[in-house]
């Protein structure tokens, strides 16, 4: 997926739309910051999510983390083979390990997210 056509959570959430669906997934700097990923616990079907809130739980060698839906949406599929090979997230996390997919609320937009630039710019401005 084209990075520079996604949006970021500054919480190292990815969000990429088509139509009214939305992927979701976590960037390459959160999953190499979190190591070896032994554990990801995602949201069953038909769930709905506000924007900022707790869908999930990434755990590592690291540390557990939450994760946090970037916009408001129902859960209409989860990517079974990240939650079935945790340790192969940080080779691909925006492409085949994406970790979900939401169908986006009525009136629900992407736009208080950071393009690419902005999200480099949050990432530098944190030291990385």
């Amino acid at each position: 997926m084209d990075q520079s056509s996604l949006r970021y959570a500054p919480t190292h959430e990815w969000a990429h739309l088509d139509g009214d669906t939305v992927t979701v997934g976590i960037t390459l700097f959160a999953a190499e910051q979190l190591g070896d990923i032994t554990y990801l616990e995602l949201p069953k079907l038909g769930k709905a999510f506000k924007a900022g809130e707790e869908f999930g739980v990434v755990e590592s060698v690291k540390s557990t983390s939450p994760l946090y839906a970037p916009v408001a949406g129902e859960i209409i599929e989860v990517n079974k083979a990240a939650a079935d090979s945790t340790d192969l997230i940080k080779d691909d996390p925006f492409g085949k390990f994406w970790f979900l997919k939401l169908k986006l609320a009525p009136g629900a937009t992407l736009d208080h997210l950071l393009n690419k630039t902005q999200y480099d710019m949050q990432l530098a401005s944190e030291g990385h």
